[in-house]
């Protein structure tokens, strides 16, 4: 190991500072010198030409862990709003996947009744596509808006134009109607 070239230099210190200084030194079994050069580079870091103490380098390692942790601790706490933000995607992409399916479906009905063959479309025997009723959430979902938005539409609007504006917004060009009774919207086929 390489001495470092030393310098005297004098400050005035606080009387306490100096006596809780030597107290320190004395416990740790050091100098008072290698207490403030220990204090000078945990402000002042790694300065060219000084040698680093064992602390500094515990008290980096200290801080690194500390922040290591910090990260950990942040990563495994679930993060709520990131789950429904991708449950409410998922649940677009579904709405999106029932339109489509709807518009085949009035596709293959259109071919069916101006066609008179049967065998030339051998999927024409199966069930239309049924949509179930749906929760506030659900259908906002499908329409692409939000929850309260569906609620403040349906109490604003007259059931006529809130069933126009659910046509409006609904992939599969479906309308909605609202049951009081177990507070669900049904499609109106």
């Amino acid at each position: 190991m390489t001495n470092v070239e030393r310098e005297s230099i004098n400050f005035r210190l606080p009387k306490t500072l100096i006596t809780a200084l030597r107290k320190a030194a004395r416990e740790r079994k050091t100098t008072v010198t290698q207490l403030v050069i220990l204090g000078i580079q945990q402000v002042l870091g790694d300065v060219p030409g000084t040698k680093e103490t064992v602390e500094n380098r515990l008290h980096k390692l200290e801080q690194e862990i500390l922040l290591l942790q910090a990260n950990i601790d942040k990563l495994s706490q679930p993060n709520q709003s990131n789950i429904e933000t991708k449950v409410e995607e998922l649940s677009i992409k579904v709405a999106r996947f029932e339109g489509v399916l709807l518009q085949m479906q009035n596709t293959i009905n259109a071919s069916r009744s101006s066609r008179k063959s049967s065998t030339a479309y051998p999927y024409q025997n199966q069930a239309p596509v049924k949509l179930e009723p749906r929760n506030a959430a659900q259908l906002a979902s499908r329409l692409g808006t939000t929850a309260s938005t569906v609620e403040q539409k349906r109490t604003t609007l007259s059931q006529k134009d809130f069933e126009r504006w659910t046509q409006d917004r609904d992939l599969g060009n479906r309308s909605w109607r609202f049951n009081d009774k177990d507070g669900l919207y049904y499609p109106i086929t």
